[in-house]
């Protein structure tokens, strides 16, 4: 037996595929959202720390 068959016998399972979706979708909204608003200074700075030498 194949391990689709397993999952399809998991009474509501669906609600989990469509639950990771939807958090998935918020959090990469949000994300996207923040970098479009972001300051560029701090961008700036922030793609600068693993080349920063100073400890």
């Amino acid at each position: 037996m194949k391990f689709i068959n397993y999952l399809e016998s998991i009474s509501g399972i669906s609600i989990f595929g469509l639950s990771s979706l939807l958090i998935f979708s918020v959090i990469f909204l949000l994300v996207l959202i923040w970098t479009i608003k972001a300051d560029k200074k701090l961008i700036d700075e922030i793609s600068n720390i693993p080349l920063d030498k100073n400890n």
